[in-house]
């Protein structure tokens, strides 16, 4: 079997829609495929009602999180959650404020931008966004690619999303102890996501990662694009000392990243382990 646990649709920053996204996946060879948006479960019901003959859906979420890192700041943790319920009082309530605090925070780029003689409108931008969409620098990149500003999402972020440049607003993240207890809450089963991509940023400990099993992490994303081989030997390391689940998956995001659907992929014992470890949902498999 074929699995890819970490995938985004067009609910917030891939390219393609959900239904496309599953279509997408069994024309790869995948025999299981997660839908994975960021701080969203709009996308489940359009790709469960178009889920190809024998494809298996995980239902997930890929949480904003953030963490002390163990070295004396904090860091931004990406949490993968899998199998909830999305109707628990304490998730539904997160999602509505992630959702206004990522408008807000949007707004106020596009509008610094504006500002500063970029042909982006912040009130266009919001529009043109569903409500239940993360709004996020992704649609900020994108506008500046159709204004012509940039050739492509990836030199949108290079050269005018860098953080450096007076444009970025700080977030509110959803502290990840807390995220865990409300998915473990909500039947959910939770994995940390490319834990050691030091490329990204500041990335929390191998301690921290272990006093994280006790709260309720089930599990590490190991095999990941932006984990080198060192990294992925450490996670695996950790994950057989504490008994955790290990993962594999691209973090497809369609157009938007160059990695295809199914680069990295899940053993298929780890798929059962997390279908036996969830008591929010079920696997649907396509007829």
């Amino acid at each position: 079997m074929r699995i890819d646990l970490h995938c985004h649709s067009t609910a917030s920053d891939g390219t393609d829609s959900p239904a496309e996204l599953v279509v997408a996946a069994h024309l790869a060879g995948l025999d299981a495929v997660a839908i994975t948006d960021h701080d969203t479960t709009a996308g489940w019901a359009e790709a469960a009602a178009a889920l190809p003959p024998g494809l298996r859906l995980v239902r997930g979420a890929e949480l904003t999180c953030v963490s002390p890192d163990g070295r004396g700041g904090q860091a931004t943790v990406h949490l993968l959650a899998y199998l909830f319920d999305p109707h628990a009082a304490e998730v539904v309530a997160e999602y509505a404020r992630t959702r206004a605090e990522r408008r807000s925070r949007l707004h106020a780029m596009a509008g610094r931008m504006a500002a500063d003689g970029y042909p982006v409108d912040a009130d266009t931008l919001l529009a043109d966004l569903p409500d239940d969409v993360p709004a996020g620098r992704p649609h900020l990149a994108q506008a500046l690619v159709r204004a012509g500003v940039a050739a492509s999402v990836n030199e949108a972020f290079a050269k005018h999303l860098h953080g450096r440049n007076g444009y970025s607003v700080p977030s509110r993240r959803t502290p990840l102890v807390a995220a865990i207890e409300m998915i473990k809450a909500a039947g959910g089963v939770t994995v940390l996501a490319h834990g050691f991509a030091h490329r990204r940023g500041p990335t929390i400990s191998a301690g921290v990662i272990a006093d994280l099993v006790p709260v309720g992490l089930d599990g590490l994303e190991i095999d990941h694009p932006d984990h080198d081989e060192a990294a992925r030997a450490g996670l695996r390391a950790l994950a057989a000392r504490h008994g955790l689940v290990t993962t594999g998956s691209s973090d497809y995001h369609g157009t938007n990243k160059t990695i295809r659907l199914g680069a990295e992929t899940t053993p298929p014992e780890m798929l059962s382990a997390i279908a036996e470890l969830a008591t929010g949902a079920e696997l649907l498999v396509g007829s």
